[in-house]
């Protein structure tokens, strides 16, 4: 049967979860939802009040990588997200039932909670031949996300595949690979992109949830705006270099040793909208640029076909002028700052006539 709702503070209580670590788990969300720190107490207080909704994980076309994303999440771990934060009923990596009584235990669910319920898709659903290239205890995904999905309270959508087909619609998209919004209506779908996504933008979505009994705000294509309201590019820790004109040649070369910009080996930063530089990957130690690779646009839709060659910089890159002044800027910059020591010499020299030389008494004994 189905996991009962409960509280998070009883489910702290039964674990031995210290306070101490709970209003960590607290701030570290607050942080990942862009609110100011005095919203910590208001997530708390809500946090222990709220009921644990009952989740169900579908897994379709994928590498199984926001599984992976997941397991190694460390705030909170898998355990804490698992057993605290939410009430996860069906997963098939990680659930102990198997075979029919698995399937058993996500039906209970969706019969028990309708319209309570939260879902988290993994992978993209395939629609040809009517979606026969996925199949799961003999339904096809197609039909099982539009049966299991359409009595959801709500839909997140954990990676690009399910958010927008990935790369198994990749030209020529041979099964007819689609996201979730093509096939589920009347329930809300929140898009997480990312290969994979990040656990804390997940987490941190149902904590919105469940503090301020609504969905984040999202953007055109169904994205939180907390995680993907601004480029990579705007957050890099490499923009400086940018702005210098100072960008990796060659791999290994002097500037990629230095930490220079990596736009001219093919990072797609400037076009892609992500919170990576902020949130970070393993414990919020690193991310793919800091760690010397430029980004490839992976939460951005039809990446593979959009942004690849991966190493090759993009021609042209809408709303954003970075091709035409990236071999300039440089330069322009050098122009502009002895443009500007210049006007300052002249003005200061215009100053100096104009206005009446207050010598010291030391000075006209000089002389």
């Amino acid at each position: 049967m189905p996991t009962e709702i409960g509280g998070l503070k009883s489910a702290l209580i039964r674990r031995g979860m210290a306070r101490r670590d709970f209003l960590k788990f607290c701030a570290a969300m607050t942080a990942v939802l862009a609110l100011p720190s005095r919203y910590v107490p208001r997530v708390a207080a809500a946090l222990e009040g709220a009921a644990r909704p009952p989740l169900l994980w579908l897994e379709y076309q994928d590498c199984a990588g926001n599984t992976e994303s997941v397991l190694r999440a460390s705030k909170p771990t898998v355990a804490e997200l698992v057993l605290d934060v939410l009430s996860l009923d069906y997963h098939e990596t990680v659930m102990a039932a198997a075979g029919h009584q698995a399937e058993k235990s996500l039906m209970d669910t969706v019969e028990a909670y309708k319209g309570q319920y939260l879902v988290v898709v993994e992978g993209s659903i395939p629609t040809k031949d009517g979606g026969i290239y996925c199949t799961v205890g003999g339904r096809t995904a197609l039909d099982l996300v539009q049966e299991i999905g359409g009595n959801a309270a709500a839909i997140i959508a954990a990676g690009t595949c399910a958010a927008y087909g990935g790369i198994p619609a990749a030209a020529p998209n041979p099964t007819g690979a689609v996201g979730v919004k093509d096939l589920v209506n009347g329930v809300p779908v929140i898009n997480l992109p990312g290969c994979p996504m990040n656990v804390q933008n997940l987490t941190a979505v149902v904590v919105h949830y469940r503090t301020v009994g609504a969905w984040p705000a999202t953007d055109q294509r169904g994205r939180p705006m907390f995680a993907y309201g601004s480029r990579i590019h705007d957050d890099c820790e490499r923009r400086a270099h940018f702005d210098a004109g100072q960008f990796v040649e060659d791999w290994g070369d002097h500037g990629h040793r230095k930490g220079w910009c990596l736009y001219k080996m093919g990072c797609k930063g400037p076009e892609t909208f992500h919170n990576c530089p902020i949130v970070r990957w393993n414990d919020g130690t690193s991310w793919p640029i800091g760690a010397g690779h430029g980004c490839v646009g992976c939460s951005e839709p039809n990446f593979w076909d959009t942004m690849s060659p991966f190493y090759e910089r993009l021609p042209n890159v809408p709303g954003f002028g970075v091709e035409a002044t990236a071999d300039k800027v440089g330069l322009g910059i050098v122009a502009g700052v002895t443009g500007v020591f210049a006007l300052h010499g002249v003005a200061s020299a215009i100053r100096a006539k104009a206005q009446p030389v207050n010598r010291s008494k030391v000075e006209v004994e000089e002389e």
